[in-house]
């Protein structure tokens, strides 16, 4: 079976368990997405939602972070994992917004990543889920599936992006990159099936015997 045929089996499959996509983290505006995506790091969706839930109603512009300051900041998100350098990287971060860009979030892959604390992912994120930009955000769990499925070697992120935005159309790149990550946390675990259980890795490798070890982001 070549490349361009598992391809098809994916968006086949997705597109039947996963129609709708609705983004995980609960944002009330692009700079509270931004700031969500930095806090997710380390941790999951769902703590991270908790966590904001009680901060986003009251605080959720990059100037309210500034006022506020660092140690407040990091009181506030103290549940989540490494706090303090998040606490810093927000603050930082707001405090750039307000003093280079009126406090509103630029809408460039290169201003977003010049942003303390943005990295490509983070930049993808809010390219793709806060301006609807094209965009293919690799996190672990697109980058186990994307092995498992044989569309990347897994030599590194940077590859399996590559790999998957020259497989797959772009028109599909911001819904499947969500459908993707929905799939791997429900049907294709990191400790399990292993490509040999769930009904993608089966259909594209129906002969596949052995568990396939895949390589780590």
């Amino acid at each position: 079976m070549s490349e361009e045929q598992r391809a098809k089996i994916v968006l086949r499959i997705l597109n039947k368990i996963y129609p709708k996509t609705p983004i995980p983290l609960k944002h009330k505006n692009i700079f509270t997405l931004l700031v969500l995506v930095l806090l997710s790091a380390q941790c999951t969706d769902v703590n991270v939602n908790n966590v904001t839930k009680n901060i986003y109603p009251k605080y959720n512009r990059p100037e309210h972070f500034v006022k506020l300051g660092r140690r407040k900041i990091e009181k506030m998100i103290r549940s989540i994992g490494i706090f303090r350098i998040k606490a810093k990287s927000v603050y930082n971060l707001s405090k750039t917004l307000v003093e280079k860009y009126n406090g509103k979030v630029p809408k460039t892959f290169e201003q977003l990543e010049e942003l303390p604390g943005v990295g490509h992912k983070t930049a993808s994120v809010v390219m793709s889920q806060g301006f609807g930009y094209p965009a293919f955000p690799i996190d672990t769990h697109i980058h186990r599936l994307a092995q498992r499925w044989g569309l990347t070697n897994g030599k590194n992120v940077v590859q399996t992006e590559k790999d998957l935005k020259r497989v797959f159309p772009k028109k599909y790149w911001n819904k499947l990159h969500l459908q993707i990550i929905y799939y791997g946390r429900e049907y294709c675990k990191a400790r399990e099936c292993y490509g040999l259980s769930c009904k993608i890795c089966t259909t594209c490798y129906p002969m596949r015997k052995k568990p396939l070890i895949t390589k780590k982001a």
